[in-house]
């Protein structure tokens, strides 16, 4: 897939399938599991980057959603193989992970914007601890 080596393009990609329980009643992917294809995608990075959610929950970090914007372009159907791709970047407090879903041939089935904020033990930072960890990707 040559999306992988265009690394201008994305921070990182996740190869991923199509499984068939993620159907709905017109045999396409259910629209909710393109937000878990995204979500799987930002949980692998972050532990690729070096820390997992896991390990972040241990130090009193929380990166939580606070807004999602997904396009649906073109259908998944059962047994796909696709992309998951993301790059990040910072504005302020905000992490914004722009997210692709790519076919193989390049093509999009969903294009997606989801903005994260950070909290340390349950209070709302500037986010410099995991802007710290993104260093390399932001």
């Amino acid at each position: 897939m040559p999306i992988l080596s265009d690394n201008k393009r994305y921070t990182y990609a996740l190869e991923m399938n199509v499984r068939d329980y993620e159907l709905d009643a017109e045999q396409i992917v259910n629209n909710a599991n393109y937000l878990h294809y995204m979500e799987h995608t930002r949980h692998s990075f972050c532990a690729e980057a070096g820390l997992s959610f896991a390990e972040m929950r241990m130090r009193g970090l929380d990166p939580v959603v606070r807004k999602v914007e997904v396009e649906y372009i073109n259908s998944l159907r059962s047994g796909d193989h696709f992309l998951s791709c993301l790059k990040l970047e910072r504005k302020g407090a905000r992490f914004i992970f722009r997210q692709d879903i790519l076919f193989p041939t390049g093509e999009y089935a969903a294009r997606g914007m989801i903005t994260v904020v950070c909290l340390k033990d349950g209070k709302l930072t500037r986010g410099n601890e995991l802007a710290a960890l993104f260093k390399d990707y932001i």
